[in-house]
């Protein structure tokens, strides 16, 4: 997501610089963005207070004190959950305390990227910023994820509150697209990998469960325009698309589209993840909140995203996948 998100900063004349550690990025993806004058690499560790604070320090040199923060950094994808959860918590809760601490030092403005997980098992047909989150057993290791994002809420929202810092909070559903992989546990980029290679296509459990799918266009825009927003700050935004999908239906829609001929395999839960794992059968947001402040709502572009990843692990040009503001042009 953070390489579609400086592509469309660049793209609206903003200046950005990008703090990662490159442990789920692409070198390649940052050195593209670096042809532009505009963008500025700095490796370093989000659990490094230090680092992250000298890193605010050069960026504020090169550009003058940065308008905000997007705080994107946390633990990828299941596997990266199940099988290091110390340092996935290390990340989501140091990396998050490191973030804010370093922003209030100027007084600034931060997004926190959080995420539907945080809903836990609520099986509601809509699920509000206001709704319950109900969370499974603590020796559940999927949920340890959920109460860390938890955590990194109510900081944001408490330094807020405090005038620390201002601060916006969102939580994404399943977003999906382009130069995104499989390699974490990602549902879609796996499946279309699987069809692309005539692999039969994975499907965990009963492949009944449901998700909803949003594309990584619409995520980045809602993520742009709640950030310039003043009204946003010191409230929490799902950002998502309601139209929900069977996974079994989603691996049947990624054979269409790509014209495999592959088969649908069903894997059961403790076979792929072990006995620290507990699914949910649905997860719909409610983007009501997003639509009134911003005047916007993503759509169901699943088809669309689908034919994305393909083209991108086919090694087709990435094209662009939003159109730059006039303003940009």
């Amino acid at each position: 997501m953070g390489y579609h998100l400086c592509r469309e900063l660049l793209a609206r004349g903003r200046a950005v610089t990008i703090y990662d550690n490159l442990s789920t990025g692409s070198s390649q993806h940052v050195d593209a963005l670096k042809q532009d004058p505009r963008c500025h690499f700095i490796e370093g560790d989000v659990r490094d207070a230090a680092a992250l604070r000298a890193a605010l320090a050069q960026a504020t040199e090169q550009d003058g004190r940065p308008e905000m923060v997007f705080h994107l950094a946390a633990a990828v994808g299941v596997r990266t959950i199940l099988e290091r959860p110390l340092e996935s918590l290390e990340v989501n809760l140091r990396g998050t305390d490191n973030v804010l601490a370093a922003v209030a030092g100027w007084g600034g403005r931060v997004l926190i990227a959080s995420t539907s997980e945080v809903y836990g098992k609520n099986p509601a047909a809509a699920l509000s910023e206001e709704s319950d989150r109900l969370i499974g057993a603590g020796e559940v290791a999927r949920w340890w994820y959920a109460i860390a994002k938890m955590a990194d809420e109510g900081l944001a929202l408490a330094a807020h509150r405090e005038g620390r810092l201002r601060a916006v909070v969102v939580r994404l559903f399943n977003t999906v697209g382009p130069r995104q992989t499989g390699r974490y546990g990602m549902v879609l980029p796996t499946l279309v990998a699987q069809a692309l290679a005539s692999q039969p296509l994975t499907v965990f459990g009963d492949g009944e469960q449901t998700r909803c799918f949003t594309y990584i266009a619409d995520t980045v825009r809602a993520l742009i325009e709640l950030a310039d927003a003043e009204h946003a700050y010191g409230r929490i935004y799902n950002i998502g698309q309601p139209e929900e999908i069977s996974i079994n239906k989603l691996a049947r829609r990624v054979l269409e589209l790509t014209g495999s001929t592959s088969t649908i395999v069903h894997v059961p839960y403790e076979t792929a993840y072990g006995g620290s794992y507990e699914d949910m059968r649905r997860r719909v947001p409610d983007c009501s909140r997003l639509e009134q402040t911003i005047g916007f709502a993503p759509g169901n572009r699943l088809d669309e995203a689908i034919l994305a990843v393909a083209e991108d692990q086919r090694g087709g040009a990435l094209g662009p996948i939003y159109p730059a503001p006039a303003a940009a042009r």
